[in-house]
Protein backbone atom coordinates (compact mmCIF):
# COMPACT_ATOMS: atom_id res chain seq x y z
CA UNK A 1 0.00 0.00 0.00
CA UNK A 2 2.88 2.32 0.81
CA UNK A 3 4.47 1.57 -2.55
CA UNK A 4 1.21 2.32 -4.36
CA UNK A 5 0.83 5.56 -2.41
CA UNK A 6 4.34 6.66 -3.33
CA UNK A 7 3.70 5.62 -6.92
CA UNK A 8 0.52 7.70 -6.97
CA UNK A 9 2.41 10.72 -5.67
CA UNK A 10 5.01 10.35 -8.42
CA UNK A 11 2.23 10.03 -10.99
CA UNK A 12 0.58 13.20 -9.67
CA UNK A 13 3.86 15.14 -9.82
CA UNK A 14 4.45 14.20 -13.46
CA UNK A 15 3.69 17.12 -15.81
CA UNK A 16 0.35 17.05 -17.57
CA UNK A 17 1.96 19.03 -20.40
CA UNK A 18 5.73 19.44 -20.29
CA UNK A 19 6.78 23.10 -20.11
CA UNK A 20 10.31 24.26 -20.90
CA UNK A 21 9.48 27.55 -19.20
CA UNK A 22 8.51 25.84 -15.92
CA UNK A 23 11.55 23.55 -15.78
CA UNK A 24 13.77 26.57 -16.46
CA UNK A 25 12.25 29.26 -14.25
CA UNK A 26 11.61 27.28 -11.06
CA UNK A 27 15.01 25.56 -10.74
CA UNK A 28 16.79 28.84 -11.56
CA UNK A 29 14.69 30.71 -8.99
CA UNK A 30 15.45 28.07 -6.34
CA UNK A 31 19.18 27.83 -7.07
CA UNK A 32 19.55 31.60 -7.43
CA UNK A 33 17.94 32.20 -4.05
CA UNK A 34 20.18 29.61 -2.37
CA UNK A 35 23.32 31.15 -3.89
CA UNK A 36 22.28 34.72 -3.14
CA UNK A 37 21.38 33.86 0.43
CA UNK A 38 24.75 32.20 0.95
CA UNK A 39 26.56 35.27 -0.34
CA UNK A 40 24.47 37.59 1.82
CA UNK A 41 25.06 35.35 4.85
CA UNK A 42 28.80 36.02 4.50
CA UNK A 43 27.97 39.73 4.96
CA UNK A 44 25.48 39.12 7.77
CA UNK A 45 22.57 40.26 5.57
CA UNK A 46 20.84 36.99 4.70
CA UNK A 47 17.04 36.79 5.18
CA UNK A 48 15.91 34.63 8.09
CA UNK A 49 15.02 30.97 7.91
CA UNK A 50 11.29 31.71 7.95
CA UNK A 51 11.61 33.97 4.90
CA UNK A 52 13.61 31.36 2.99
CA UNK A 53 11.12 28.67 3.99
CA UNK A 54 8.22 30.80 2.75
CA UNK A 55 10.01 31.47 -0.53
CA UNK A 56 10.68 27.81 -1.28
CA UNK A 57 7.19 26.78 -0.18
CA UNK A 58 5.73 29.42 -2.52
CA UNK A 59 7.87 28.16 -5.40
CA UNK A 60 6.83 24.58 -4.71
CA UNK A 61 3.13 25.43 -4.59
CA UNK A 62 3.30 27.41 -7.83
CA UNK A 63 5.22 24.61 -9.54
CA UNK A 64 2.59 22.09 -8.44
CA UNK A 65 -0.18 24.36 -9.71
CA UNK A 66 1.50 24.85 -13.09
CA UNK A 67 3.40 21.69 -13.92
CA UNK A 68 1.80 18.58 -12.39
CA UNK A 69 -1.47 16.70 -12.78
CA UNK A 70 -3.05 19.57 -10.83
CA UNK A 71 -2.84 21.45 -14.12
CA UNK A 72 -4.91 18.75 -15.80
CA UNK A 73 -7.71 19.09 -13.26
CA UNK A 74 -7.42 22.88 -13.46
CA UNK A 75 -8.22 22.65 -17.16
CA UNK A 76 -11.25 20.40 -16.75
CA UNK A 77 -12.85 21.52 -13.46
CA UNK A 78 -13.72 25.18 -12.90
CA UNK A 79 -13.33 25.27 -9.11
CA UNK A 80 -9.92 23.59 -9.36
CA UNK A 81 -8.97 26.19 -11.96
CA UNK A 82 -9.88 28.83 -9.37
CA UNK A 83 -7.81 26.96 -6.77
CA UNK A 84 -4.93 27.00 -9.26
CA UNK A 85 -5.17 30.77 -9.64
CA UNK A 86 -5.61 31.21 -5.89
CA UNK A 87 -2.16 29.63 -5.52
CA UNK A 88 -0.53 31.49 -8.40
CA UNK A 89 -1.97 34.93 -7.71
CA UNK A 90 -2.37 34.87 -3.93
CA UNK A 91 -0.93 32.18 -1.67
CA UNK A 92 2.14 31.09 -3.62
CA UNK A 93 2.92 34.59 -4.87
CA UNK A 94 2.61 36.04 -1.35
CA UNK A 95 4.93 33.39 0.10
CA UNK A 96 7.49 34.13 -2.62
CA UNK A 97 7.27 37.86 -1.90
CA UNK A 98 7.68 37.26 1.84
CA UNK A 99 11.03 35.66 1.05
CA UNK A 100 12.27 39.15 0.05
CA UNK A 101 13.67 37.67 -3.17
CA UNK A 102 14.83 40.82 -5.01
CA UNK A 103 18.03 41.54 -3.02
CA UNK A 104 18.73 37.81 -2.63
CA UNK A 105 18.47 37.01 -6.34
CA UNK A 106 20.40 40.18 -7.13
CA UNK A 107 23.23 38.95 -4.89
CA UNK A 108 23.30 35.69 -6.87
CA UNK A 109 24.16 37.46 -10.12
CA UNK A 110 27.78 37.24 -11.33
CA UNK A 111 30.05 39.97 -9.97
CA UNK A 112 30.62 41.33 -13.48
CA UNK A 113 26.91 41.35 -14.40
CA UNK A 114 26.12 44.62 -16.24
CA UNK A 115 23.69 45.98 -13.64
CA UNK A 116 23.64 49.43 -15.21
CA UNK A 117 23.19 48.26 -18.81
CA UNK A 118 20.35 49.68 -20.90
CA UNK A 119 18.21 46.47 -20.88
CA UNK A 120 18.48 46.18 -17.08
CA UNK A 121 17.58 49.85 -16.57
CA UNK A 122 14.65 49.47 -18.98
CA UNK A 123 13.35 46.38 -17.16
CA UNK A 124 13.73 48.12 -13.79
CA UNK A 125 11.71 51.10 -15.03
CA UNK A 126 8.97 48.82 -16.37
CA UNK A 127 8.71 46.96 -13.05
CA UNK A 128 8.56 50.22 -11.09
CA UNK A 129 5.76 51.49 -13.31
CA UNK A 130 3.83 48.23 -12.82
CA UNK A 131 4.34 48.56 -9.07
CA UNK A 132 2.95 52.08 -8.82
CA UNK A 133 0.07 51.77 -6.32
CA UNK A 134 -2.80 52.62 -8.67
CA UNK A 135 -1.43 50.58 -11.59
CA UNK A 136 -0.55 47.61 -9.37
CA UNK A 137 -4.01 47.59 -7.79
CA UNK A 138 -5.87 47.90 -11.10
CA UNK A 139 -3.77 45.14 -12.67
CA UNK A 140 -4.20 42.85 -9.69
CA UNK A 141 -8.00 42.96 -9.84
CA UNK A 142 -8.21 43.64 -13.56
CA UNK A 143 -6.44 40.42 -14.54
CA UNK A 144 -8.83 38.39 -12.40
CA UNK A 145 -11.84 40.03 -14.06
CA UNK A 146 -10.29 39.84 -17.54
CA UNK A 147 -9.55 36.11 -17.50
CA UNK A 148 -12.96 35.38 -15.91
CA UNK A 149 -14.92 37.21 -18.62
CA UNK A 150 -16.84 34.21 -20.02
CA UNK A 151 -15.93 34.60 -23.70
CA UNK A 152 -12.25 35.29 -22.93
CA UNK A 153 -12.19 32.40 -20.46
CA UNK A 154 -13.71 30.08 -23.07
CA UNK A 155 -11.00 31.03 -25.58
CA UNK A 156 -8.18 30.72 -23.04
CA UNK A 157 -9.19 27.23 -21.97
CA UNK A 158 -9.21 26.02 -25.58
CA UNK A 159 -5.92 27.62 -26.65
CA UNK A 160 -2.69 26.34 -25.14
CA UNK A 161 -0.74 29.59 -25.79
CA UNK A 162 -3.55 31.67 -24.25
CA UNK A 163 -3.85 29.24 -21.36
CA UNK A 164 -0.12 29.56 -20.60
CA UNK A 165 -0.30 33.34 -20.91
CA UNK A 166 -3.23 33.40 -18.48
CA UNK A 167 -1.49 31.32 -15.82
CA UNK A 168 1.94 32.95 -16.04
CA UNK A 169 0.46 36.45 -16.12
CA UNK A 170 -1.39 35.66 -12.89
CA UNK A 171 1.81 34.43 -11.23
CA UNK A 172 3.98 37.35 -12.35
CA UNK A 173 1.35 39.95 -11.49
CA UNK A 174 0.74 38.35 -8.10
CA UNK A 175 4.41 38.41 -7.17
CA UNK A 176 4.81 42.04 -8.31
CA UNK A 177 1.77 43.12 -6.29
CA UNK A 178 2.71 41.34 -3.07
CA UNK A 179 6.29 42.59 -3.34
CA UNK A 180 4.91 46.11 -2.98
CA UNK A 181 2.81 45.28 0.07
CA UNK A 182 5.33 43.22 2.06
CA UNK A 183 8.62 44.92 1.16
CA UNK A 184 10.45 44.94 4.51
CA UNK A 185 12.39 48.14 3.84
CA UNK A 186 11.17 51.38 5.44
CA UNK A 187 9.21 53.35 2.81
CA UNK A 188 11.57 56.33 3.09
CA UNK A 189 14.50 54.06 2.20
CA UNK A 190 12.87 52.39 -0.82
CA UNK A 191 10.76 53.21 -3.89
CA UNK A 192 7.78 51.45 -2.28
CA UNK A 193 4.74 53.43 -1.06
CA UNK A 194 4.00 54.35 2.56
CA UNK A 195 2.21 51.93 4.84
CA UNK A 196 -0.96 54.02 4.59
CA UNK A 197 -0.98 53.65 0.81
CA UNK A 198 -0.44 49.93 1.18
CA UNK A 199 -3.55 49.70 3.36
CA UNK A 200 -5.48 51.59 0.67
CA UNK A 201 -4.21 49.12 -1.95
CA UNK A 202 -5.57 46.25 0.11
CA UNK A 203 -8.99 47.87 0.50
CA UNK A 204 -9.05 48.83 -3.20
CA UNK A 205 -8.43 45.26 -4.33
CA UNK A 206 -10.40 43.27 -1.78
CA UNK A 207 -13.85 44.72 -2.60
CA UNK A 208 -13.84 43.96 -6.37
CA UNK A 209 -12.75 40.39 -5.64
CA UNK A 210 -15.65 39.98 -3.23
CA UNK A 211 -18.02 41.29 -5.91
CA UNK A 212 -16.63 38.98 -8.62
CA UNK A 213 -16.66 35.90 -6.40
CA UNK A 214 -20.15 36.52 -5.00
CA UNK A 215 -21.53 37.17 -8.50
CA UNK A 216 -20.16 33.85 -9.77
CA UNK A 217 -21.60 32.08 -6.73
CA UNK A 218 -25.09 33.61 -6.83
CA UNK A 219 -25.74 33.91 -10.59
CA UNK A 220 -28.59 31.62 -11.66
CA UNK A 221 -27.09 30.31 -14.89
CA UNK A 222 -23.85 28.69 -16.00
CA UNK A 223 -21.21 31.23 -17.05
CA UNK A 224 -18.29 28.98 -17.97
CA UNK A 225 -19.69 26.49 -20.43
CA UNK A 226 -16.29 25.41 -21.74
CA UNK A 227 -15.99 22.83 -18.95
CA UNK A 228 -19.22 21.19 -20.07
CA UNK A 229 -18.07 21.22 -23.69
CA UNK A 230 -14.71 19.60 -22.89
CA UNK A 231 -16.06 17.28 -20.18
CA UNK A 232 -15.46 17.72 -16.46
CA UNK A 233 -12.86 15.54 -14.79
CA UNK A 234 -15.06 15.19 -11.68
CA UNK A 235 -18.67 13.98 -11.42
CA UNK A 236 -20.31 17.28 -10.44
CA UNK A 237 -22.86 19.47 -12.19
CA UNK A 238 -21.95 22.69 -13.96
CA UNK A 239 -23.70 24.88 -11.38
CA UNK A 240 -22.07 23.06 -8.44
CA UNK A 241 -18.69 23.48 -10.08
CA UNK A 242 -19.37 27.17 -10.67
CA UNK A 243 -20.56 27.78 -7.11
CA UNK A 244 -17.48 26.12 -5.63
CA UNK A 245 -15.36 28.25 -7.95
CA UNK A 246 -17.24 31.37 -6.88
CA UNK A 247 -16.52 30.60 -3.23
CA UNK A 248 -12.81 30.14 -4.00
CA UNK A 249 -12.80 33.50 -5.79
CA UNK A 250 -14.74 35.15 -2.97
CA UNK A 251 -13.59 33.97 0.48
CA UNK A 252 -9.94 32.76 0.42
CA UNK A 253 -8.62 35.87 -1.43
CA UNK A 254 -10.28 38.08 1.19
CA UNK A 255 -8.57 36.03 3.89
CA UNK A 256 -5.22 36.39 2.14
CA UNK A 257 -5.62 40.16 1.96
CA UNK A 258 -6.55 40.21 5.65
CA UNK A 259 -3.27 38.40 6.35
CA UNK A 260 -1.45 40.98 4.21
CA UNK A 261 -3.09 43.74 6.25
CA UNK A 262 -1.75 42.19 9.44
CA UNK A 263 1.72 41.94 7.90
CA UNK A 264 1.69 45.61 6.89
CA UNK A 265 0.39 46.58 10.32
CA UNK A 266 3.19 44.57 11.93
CA UNK A 267 5.81 46.34 9.78
CA UNK A 268 4.29 49.73 10.64
CA UNK A 269 4.41 49.02 14.38
CA UNK A 270 7.97 47.73 14.11
CA UNK A 271 9.00 50.90 12.26
CA UNK A 272 7.33 53.13 14.86
CA UNK A 273 9.14 51.30 17.67
CA UNK A 274 12.45 51.76 15.83
CA UNK A 275 11.79 55.47 15.37
CA UNK A 276 10.86 55.87 19.05
CA UNK A 277 14.30 54.49 19.92
CA UNK A 278 16.21 56.44 17.25
CA UNK A 279 14.77 59.88 18.03
CA UNK A 280 15.92 60.09 21.70
CA UNK A 281 19.32 58.75 20.66
CA UNK A 282 19.60 61.42 17.96
CA UNK A 283 18.67 64.18 20.43
CA UNK A 284 21.24 62.88 22.89
CA UNK A 285 23.95 63.02 20.23
CA UNK A 286 23.05 66.62 19.37
CA UNK A 287 23.35 67.64 23.02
Amino acid sequence: ALFMSFDSILAFLAPYRFSVLAVTVFPLAAAGYALGRRRLAAEGKAPGVWRATGYYLGLALCYIALHTQFDYYGQFVFFLHRAQHLILHHLGALLIALGNPVPVLSAALPRDFPRQSAPVRWMTRVVRVLQQPVIASVLFVGLIAFWLEPSIHFAAMLSQPLYLLMNWSMLVDGVLFWLVLVDPRPPEASPMPSYGVRFLMIFATIVPQLVIGSYIFFVDHELFTVYGVCGRALPISGMEDQQYGGLLTWIPPAMMEAVAMLIVLSMLMKRERALSVEEPAARAVKK
